[in-house]
Formats: C-alpha cells, structure tokens, sequence
C-alpha cells in the first residue's frame, strides 16, 4: 500500500490546504473548459457543475474515494449530434437520463455483489487496463508539448521541457510540503519561462492576455434546462455504455494509487452512482456529462496526497471560478506547452501505476495466458481499437473504443481462456487471494 503524506481522510492546514487544491483545479481546467467549447455548452457552466458534481460524487461516496469530476470527451459526438438535429436542451435531457442510468447499474452491482469482479478483473487484467489508461493519453501530452497550430515547434518543446525539468526536481529533491506542489511549481516555473522568454523571443509569445482584459471580473454562468426524447435519450444510454466501462477503469487506477481497494470500499456502486448523479445534475444546469479525471489521479500519484478535502477544495473553487470570469480567463492563458510537459510527467505515472500493479502481484509472463491477455488489451487499447456502429435516426455513431474496448475484451478473454497449470500454481503459491483480487 502506498505511504500517503496526507491520507484519504486528512485535512491539511488552510495553509497547506488552499495551494493544495489550486493544484488540481490547474490539472483540470484545460479539459472541462475544452469540451464546453467544442460542443456550443457554456465553459463556465461547465465549471459550475464540475465543481458541484464532484461534491455530490464526494457525498455518495461517503467521502471515502479522491476523484474530481470533469466534463467528459466520450460524450461530445452525442451532444453534438442532437443538439444539430434536436437542439440543445434535447441533448442534455440525454445526458440527464445516462446520468440516470448509471445509478440503475449502479443498484444492480449492489444487489449482484462485486465477488465477480474479482473473477473478471485479476491483475493481468487490472494493470494492463491501467497501463493503457496512461499511454492512451501520452498523444495529447506531447501534441501540448510540440504543436503550434498543428505545426512542430521545436520553441514549444523547449518550453514544454524546462517546465517538465522544473516539476522533476520539485519532485525528487524538494522535501516537506514543496514536494506535494511539485506540479503546481512546474506550471508556475514554466508560465514565468515562457512570460519572461517572450519578452526577448517574439517566437515565445505563447501567452496572450487579450482574453484576460476583455473578460468581466464577475458575472453569472448561463444556465439551460433540458427537455426530454426518446431518441436522444437512447442514444446518450447507449454511449454511456462505454463510459461505464471508462469508469470501472478510472476508479481501478484509482484504487491503485491509493492503496485502498474502492470497488469495495465504499463499492463500485456507490462510486458508479456518485459519477451518474453528477452527470445528472451536471445536464440539469445546462453543462455537458462529468467522468472522473485522470489529470487529477496523475496529481495524487507524484505527491501521495489523497485527502478528500483537497479535492472537494478544488471543486469549491472550480464552483467560484464559475462567477469569477477574469481568474477564470488567467487560467486560459498557461500555455499548451507548459501543460504539455506537466502531462508527460502525469500521464506517464498512471501508466507506471499498471506497471506496479503487474509487478507487485506478481503476474507470471512465461503463462501464455497471461502474455495473451496483456498483448491483446496494450494493442487494443494504444492502437486505437474501435467498435463503431450506426443509429439511422438519428445519424449518430455509437463507439466503444480505446480504453473501453480494452477493457471489455481483456475482460472476455480472462474468462473465457481456460487456465493452465502454471496460472493455477501462480494463484496457489505465489498471489495471495485478497490482493490478486483486489489488485493491492
């Protein structure tokens, strides 16, 4: 189990607590402000109800699992399909009933139990599905870090690499409570690299603070209610299909990093309601679907910082930010690099993280079971593998890829290949039992 500075259950000094929280609000500001604009929602409301719909996660679950909740990509071509055939609020009564249908999974994992998860998902499975989390994201971390306008730049890689320098030696030589900042220090570092740089290289002016003075300083997030269609809800049912399984393999990194197995404790149900709730409450108000944020789970993972209070202060000034456009706005203005080079730090770690997992349980590679599985769930997951089908009214494609997919399949195949005798020796003798099932 991993040694946390600060527990589940701790609550730092405000001191500590207020910086601690701006960390992660600094992980995931960029993405749930991104999807609001690529679907015509409000990024403000989309603030609003990420820092709300975390609150609620943090309510159903009892305060016992650190995740926030952001606005989620696997919905974008179903918002934007309704909303181009139905309309907006059509969209977000979709999103409010997917919501909806994950509580109702949610009661069915409760009264089924969760014993078959550990039939389905042993370690093999657990930490090849998280390796795949990390990687799929690695793309993104380095467009960040290398593209201008979809041009290579190799003055972005530079930035991008100083603030990667920066957030390493925050983290392996600052002691005490700047080791748990170590990726709040890297952005800080590399926006006052890139801001000091671009005031002698006109080709590192990445920063444009035009957004920042033509922003309000306060004002209200606009709001929207959702009306409701058969269609429209079918069609947000069926893709939160692959966001459940989405979550059943973010809540797994996340029990990993923490050391504590959620599935059980407070139950895959709750922490499946909590996620439906928030998505429900997110579309009620007008914002897109939330899912939990592996930005966030890479922040816990380099400081050992775990503490449900520093998330639920993140979600509080998610929700202030909301009113507040000109802080709102600054944010805006980190550069794509000075992220990119804090996400190949973040997102390495989550894949690192499967990597333990295979490591620590002790997963034997010279099974060809085991080999087989694995294979099949990295190049699923890292290729790009996609289940794609079509719904002809409307004309919206229903996908189940990437990581989703390579969790289902690896999950087939744990089940339907049959042991051989060097797997039942390896859970015989060398896991034992709780923890090859647990994945700890």
């Amino acid at each position: 189990m991993s040694q946390s500075i600060i527990g589940v259950h701790d609550k730092p000094p405000l001191n500590r607590w207020i910086p601690l929280s701006f960390q992660h609000v600094f992980a995931m500001f960029g993405a749930t402000i991104l999807v609001p604009l690529l679907t015509g929602l409000s990024p403000s409301t989309a603030l609003f109800t990420a820092g709300t719909g975390t609150l609620l996660y943090i309510l159903v679950t009892g305060a016992k699992v650190p995740a926030f909740l952001g606005s989620s990509f696997a919905f974008i071509p179903a918002l934007t399909g309704i909303s181009g055939q139905f309309g907006m609020p059509y969209a977000l009564g979709g999103a409010f009933c997917a919501g909806l249908f994950y509580a109702v999974v949610g009661g069915i994992i409760k009264i089924a139990g969760t014993k078959w998860l550990d039939r389905a998902l042993p370690p093999v499975v657990i930490g090849s599905v998280i390796i795949v989390i990390g990687l799929n994201l690695a793309p993104t971390a380095m467009q960040s870090a290398m593209y201008v306008n979809n041009q290579y730049s190799l003055v972005a890689f530079s930035v991008a690499l100083f603030t990667l320098a920066v957030a390493i030696i925050a983290t392996i030589f600052f002691k005490g409570f700047f080791n748990t900042l170590s990726i709040l220090i890297g952005l800080v570092g590399g926006y006052i690299f890139t801001l000091v740089m671009g005031n002698f290289f006109p080709a590192y002016k990445f920063i444009d603070f035009s957004v920042v003075t033509s922003s309000d300083w306060f004002g209200l997030p606009s709001f929207a209610v959702p009306k409701f269609a058969f269609v429209p809800i079918l069609t947000f049912i069926i893709v939160s299909l692959a966001t459940i399984c989405e979550h059943l393999g973010d809540t797994l990194v996340t029990s990993k990093v923490v050391g504590h197995d959620f599935y059980k404790d407070p139950g895959l149900h709750r922490t499946l309601t909590g996620d439906g709730i928030a998505t429900t409450w997110a579309a009620l108000w007008g914002g897109p679907p939330n899912t939990t944020y592996g930005e966030n789970i890479g922040v816990m993972a380099i400081t050992k910082v775990y503490s449900v209070w520093v998330i639920g202060g993140a979600a509080v000034i998610a929700i202030i930010l909301s009113f507040i456009h000109k802080f709102g706005a600054i944010i805006q203005t980190i550069p794509g690099p000075v992220m990119g080079g804090i996400s190949m730090l973040l997102y390495g770690l989550i894949a690192s993280s499967g990597l333990r997992t295979i490591v620590e349980s002790g997963v034997d590679y010279k099974d060809k079971r085991n080999l087989t599985i694995s294979s099949v769930i990295l190049v699923i997951g890292i290729g790009g593998g996609l289940l794609e089908f079509s719904l002809k009214n409307p004309a919206i494609d229903f996908k189940l890829g990437s990581v989703a997919l390579a969790t289902v399949v690896g999950i087939l195949l744990n089940l339907i290949l049959p042991k051989t005798l060097d797997s039942k020796k390896t859970e015989t003798t060398d896991a034992p039992p709780d923890n090859a099932a647990s994945g700890e």
